[in-house]
């Protein structure tokens, strides 16, 4: 398998001395689905900052699709953010956009040429299932259809990751799991996906695998389960 991702002996300390990550080790192959289960506090977005280098590590090396991410010169970051769709725990979408404009403005920043995008968000939009809402406000659509959304930009480049931070955080549960099955089968087409969640009930029905952290120290990293029920 191609490693997509490694964390070799990561350390994070900020200002104040506290140390959001000590000696974190793990890596994640192409294709992997991947849940990064830990309480509020223990580092899951720490990780997911230091992963598209919007953060750096105090001490350890980061290799993320080829890329050297502490020695990665400012100018390639962008290059590195392509490789990665980000689904952010709030979202941030823009309110006064629709959602076909929002999810156009990632492809615009990244010099995509104008006669591809209205393909291209169209073709994500189709994949997440809201094609019919694209001319929407987020205002007038269900939590689950602005998950779906976001999900939506962090497709439209076709990244070979995709980091979700809580996507399922404020939906019930019969949404949660829809988003879940979306996300699953996004990897199935090859896309690799770390989960950020405190959902322990989707994590303990699927077979993944679960990296947990306690206090930036990493303290579980099980392979799937065979026992794990599927998707209901």
């Amino acid at each position: 398998m191609t490693c997509m991702i490694k964390l070799d002996k990561v350390s994070k300390k900020y200002g104040t001395g506290v140390f959001a990550l000590s000696e974190i080790n793990f890596s994640v192959d192409k294709g992997e689905f991947v849940f990064l289960v830990g309480p509020t506090g223990s580092g899951k977005t720490t990780i997911f900052r230091l992963l598209i280098r919007d953060l750096l590590p105090s001490t350890g090396s980061i290799t993320v699709a080829d890329f050297d991410i502490v020695k990665l010169p400012h100018g390639k970051i962008p290059t590195l953010r392509k490789k990665i769709g980000f689904v952010f725990q709030d979202l941030k979408l823009l309110l006064d956009q629709t959602i076909f404009e929002n999810i156009a403005l990632s492809l615009e920043i990244a010099k995509v040429p104008k006669a591809d995008i209205k393909k291209r968000v169209e073709e994500a939009l189709e994949k997440v299932g809201i094609i019919n809402h694209k001319d929407k406000f987020p205002i007038q659509l269900s939590g689950g259809e602005l998950q779906r959304a976001a999900i939506a930009r962090a497709l439209v480049l076709s990244p070979d990751i995709v980091l979700a931070d809580e996507p399922t955080g404020n939906l019930d549960l019969e949404t949660s799991w829809e988003i879940v099955k979306l996300l699953e089968s996004i990897n199935e087409k090859g896309t690799t996906i770390i989960m950020a969640t405190h959902n322990t009930e989707i994590v303990k029905n699927l077979s993944k695998r679960v990296i947990g952290l306690d206090k930036g120290r990493l303290v579980r990293d099980e392979p799937p389960s065979r026992k794990a029920s599927g998707v209901k």
